[in-house]
């Protein structure tokens, strides 16, 4: 199972024992990573193991790992084509000799899979050369599953073989998302207990344990993406190391397999627009209606910070949305279970209108704080840390909504604009220069997610599965 549930907030987050501190994040245009294999302790059998969170709604595939000589290749993959099933080619010398697609398909952009395909072509059994298991159960139903022959050398594990991380190779199916704990082991086949196990209290949720003390193998490597530096450093003991391209030092993130942070939801229905690094920027194309986005979590109690950066001043870059109510008008401020902040007259909507509600500063290209508190009602909005009103805006209480959770949403506010946006939810794609965290020590904020409001302080909190546990 997911670590959260789609398009809802996470449940019940597992006390983690072991804490995975950072992802690599992926822009699904230029960014990934590659080294040449020197020669294998064993080219028959490996291991690949990863936690991934990706966009489901990439134009080509979502790559995660493999090799790409062509006509020779051995992929592990989201299959965009195939409905974003889990999915390997694997054709020594071009042939169609192995490969395979799962018959369900992976299309939830809020949550962590762990994957693990384990290869050993010296099993006389076909169906043990390759074994596949996601979040700590064994994949069994196959739309394709082709078995490499028995005793073949994998071209995935060979001296000389050029192996990719974040694309297959020749520049296409850039992953646009994060990978965390990614492992290679050469020389065996491993099952998902040597990287993960089930929660004693939720016993339906997998989650990570210490893979340090695993053997790597010859061209096994470990990447923890703990050094922002050097994020292709391998930390197994092999020096192993990748060669990036295209990521820097704001591609190392926060956001993981053991505290999840919100992102954008590119399947709520937003065909006009255009996500990328990580779900947390979204592109509006230019055309005559509107278009809006909003975040996979919701939640329905607690205090909420986030942060969101514009480059044009007709759109709605700071709001709310309760799911599915703002369907007919496609607009933050829409429907009367919305609420949007307007950047070209710096007006704030409610059901469509502006009667009884104030007017703020405009802004373009700015940074809007939204604060929203759930304990009292209240909706509070910055513009580049300055707080618009020390008293906010009262909204109704999400109790009395059909579906009782309130979403981070964003819209184009004018017709035939395409504004751009960019989502801080505590880890962003974006440099940050002042670097504000939340009182639990989460998140990386340009302006403090704390305020005065109604002559009394409040913490506001970064939307993530540990806040959520304690919070939400």
């Amino acid at each position: 199972m997911p670590i959260n549930s789609f398009l809802y907030p996470a449940p019940s987050t597992p006390s983690f024992v072991y804490n995975v501190a950072n992802s690599c994040r992926f822009d699904g245009s230029s960014s990934y990573m590659t080294r040449t294999h020197s020669t294998p302790t064993n080219a028959k059998k490996h291991t690949f193991s990863a936690w991934v969170k990706m966009n489901p709604e990439v134009s080509s595939h979502n790559f995660m790992f493999g090799v790409y000589d062509s006509p020779s290749q051995n992929n592990y993959y989201f299959r965009s084509a195939n409905d974003d099933r889990l999915s390997n080619e694997n054709s020594p010398g071009g042939s169609s000799a192995g490969g395979f697609y799962t018959s369900r398909a992976f299309k939830d952009p809020s949550s962590w899979y762990h994957i693990v395909v384990a290869e050993d072509t010296t099993q006389a059994t076909d169906t043990n050369r390759v074994k596949v298991y996601v979040n700590g159960v064994q994949e069994t139903a196959f739309d394709t599953m082709n078995y490499i022959a028995q005793d073949a050398n994998n071209i995935i594990n060979s001296s000389g073989s050029t192996v990719f991380i974040g694309q297959r190779g020749g520049s296409y199916g850039y992953l646009d998302g994060y990978m965390a704990e990614m492992v290679f082991i050469d020389g065996q086949q491993l099952d998902p207990t040597s990287f993960g196990e089930f929660d004693s209290d939720s016993p339906n949720i997998w989650k990570p344990i210490d893979v340090s003390g695993l053997t790597f193998g010859n061209n096994g490597f470990y990447l923890d993406f703990e050094n922002a530096s050097s994020l292709g450093a391998d930390v197994s003991g092999n020096s192993n190391n990748f060669t990036t391209y295209n990521l820097a030092t704001t591609d190392q993130s926060t956001d993981t397999c053991t505290n999840n942070f919100a992102t954008l939801n590119p399947l709520a229905g937003n065909t006009a627009i255009t996500f990328s690094e990580g779900n947390l920027k979204a592109v509006f194309a230019a055309q005559s209606s509107r278009d809006i986005c909003q975040s996979g979590f919701g939640v329905s109690n607690g205090k909420w910070y986030w942060e969101v950066k514009g480059n044009n001043s007709y759109g709605r870059a700071g709001g709310i949305t309760a799911k599915g109510h703002d369907t007919e008008s496609n607009n933050v401020g829409g429907s009367s279970f919305s609420y949007g902040y307007y950047g070209d007259n710096g007006t704030i909507y409610n059901n469509n209108s502006n009667s009884g509600l104030p007017t703020y500063a405009t802004y373009a290209s700015n940074t809007i704080g939204v604060y929203l508190d759930l304990d009292n009602n209240k909706l509070y909005f910055s513009k580049d840390g300055t707080l618009q009103s020390a008293t906010g805006i009262s909204i109704t209480d999400p109790a009395s909504l059909g579906d009782n959770f309130y979403f981070p949403a964003v819209s184009n506010g004018e017709s035939g604009q395409g504004p751009t946006f960019e989502f801080n939810f505590g880890s962003p794609a974006y440099s940050i220069s002042s670097g504000n965290t939340d009182d639990n020590g989460y998140g990386n904020f340009e302006y403090s997610p704390n305020i005065t409001g109604d002559g009394s302080a409040k913490s506001f909190y970064a939307l993530n599965t540990k806040n959520l546990a304690e919070f939400g």
